[in-house]
């Protein structure tokens, strides 16, 4: 065996994480201490005897000591919207519809693709620090090859997909298709883009929501995601004013016209659901369609408080997101664990999401809504490498308490240190490998004002 501690050529060693608590999320949710080997992008064992078959496999090894550190599944976001990150901060204190129509819509539809790149990697950036491996992303209208470049670059695993707008009103006109001009594109971006980076990457229709979509469109989405054995992500049962605004236009709810549509399946993933009716939830349980919960977000702009432990006990997989950076205002995967859980005890039930599931809702839910949990999600052996490294040796997290609450109750994104994908380290000791932190940063300062004044946004 060849060890090292540097990073060079990390690509072409294997890695051994040695020393932490492994934290598995497998279905017995073992903990337990050893050591973790990864080789050719693939957890090839764990636990006891893991670090002496590295050695004696007489591979070249690179290893890292975590010791005090919990050793987790990389963390599942199930929606993001990349394309947002450069409006941190332009889109305060504002309800749902307003937020769109006077603010995001028009910096989206402001967008090129510099810009677009510019808030993808900063998005990107941030994610990765804070210990997420996956995103479930949805982007704007146009110019979406530009975040799919960025997570190919930057080795973030994620299903993404341009956002789809047909219809609705107060759409600006570099945001409205045709529903001929929407399918294609998405199906253009489906072809470049779907099982791409070694099947790192993978595509998403994305119709945005009923508001701003026909039912043809809906239908197409159905129609080509299915062919191509895509995703489809939209966002439903979010606002209690959008949830009006649909029974004025359709006669119903929202999640009701898309089972009518077809739209459902456990190869749709509905954001929110915070309006959700315990009939809908059951409907949406058999047809085991998928959640994202992003209780950040729904507090922010005034949606409520979803019922996710009904969720659960109507079937439903439910991952969690952050969401956008202008309604959030930040993208931070343990942050929205403990929220969750929190909100989740509102209701009267201090047992309601127990750490160890919500911390199973950020890995191996996230990616069963996503249909990749055969191939992340857990620490087993055989799956893809996608790790995390949390210290919990901090003040705020010692001295003692079982390895999930810790994670989730008391760790920081800060306490980050690694961060593995595919078996490559994008994080070491907290410093980002594939991106130049100060650079991003730097363009993206320079691309908020360039997309602020091409928009018009002035507050």
């Amino acid at each position: 065996m060849t060890a090292t501690t540097g990073i060079l050529r990390p690509d072409l060693m294997d890695l051994l994480l040695r020393g932490g608590t492994l934290v598995t999320c497998d279905p017995d949710d073992r903990v337990t201490a050893g050591a973790l080997w990864i080789s050719d992008g693939r957890i090839a064992a764990m636990g006891d005897d893991a670090a002496a078959r590295a050695i004696a496999s007489g591979r070249s090894l690179r290893v890292l000591d975590v010791g005090g550190c919990a050793v987790v599944p990389g963390f599942v976001q199930a929606h993001v919207h990349l394309c947002q990150t450069l409006f941190r901060g332009m889109g305060d204190d504002l309800p749902l519809l307003t937020w769109l129509q006077e603010r995001i819509w028009p910096l989206e539809a402001a967008h090129d693709p510099r810009s677009l790149r510019a808030s993808a990697d900063l998005g990107i950036a941030e994610l990765i620090k804070g210990g997420t491996t996956t995103v479930l992303d949805m982007g704007t209208v146009h110019h979406h090859d530009a975040v799919f470049e960025a997570l190919r670059d930057a080795g973030l695993r994620a299903v993404s997909g341009k956002t789809m707008m047909d219809a609705g009103e107060g759409v600006p006109a570099a945001l409205r298709e045709t529903t001929a001009e929407s399918l294609a594109e998405s199906d253009g971006l489906c072809a470049r883009w779907h099982g791409a980076a070694n099947g790192r990457l993978r595509y998403a229709y994305s119709p945005r929501f009923i508001l701003s979509c026909t039912e043809q469109l809906f239908r197409g989405c159905v129609e080509r995601a299915r062919a191509r054995g895509a995703l489809m992500h939209t966002h439903a049962a979010e606002h209690p004013g959008e949830r009006d605004a649909v029974r004025a236009a359709l006669g119903m709810d929202d999640v009701d016209a898309l089972h009518a549509w077809g739209f459902a399946g456990p190869d749709v993933v509905v954001a929110h659901g915070v309006q959700l009716t315990p009939k809908q939830r059951r409907m949406m349980g058999r047809e085991h369609t998928r959640v994202a919960h992003c209780p950040s977000a729904n507090l922010k702009l005034g949606s409520g408080i979803a019922r996710v432990a009904g969720m659960h006990r109507a079937g439903i997989v439910v991952g969690i997101g952050a969401d956008g950076a202008p309604c959030n205002n930040n993208l931070d995967a343990l942050q929205e664990m403990r929220l969750a859980s929190l909100l989740a005890k509102r209701f009267g039930d201090t047992g309601a999401l127990p750490a160890a599931r919500v911390l199973r809702m950020a890995t191996i839910d996230g990616a069963r809504a996503l249909g990749i949990a055969d191939e992340v999600g857990s620490l087993e052996v055989g799956k893809r490498a996608d790790v995390t490294v949390i210290d919990l040796s901090t003040t705020h997290a010692e001295p003692w308490g079982a390895a999930p609450a810790r994670i989730v109750y008391a760790a920081q994104s800060r306490d980050v240190r690694h961060v593995v994908v595919d078996g490559r380290v994008l994080l070491h000791d907290g410093r980002l490998t594939t991106l130049d932190e100060a650079e991003v940063r730097a363009n993206a300062r320079v691309e908020a004002v360039a997309v602020r004044r091409r928009a018009g946004v002035t507050a």
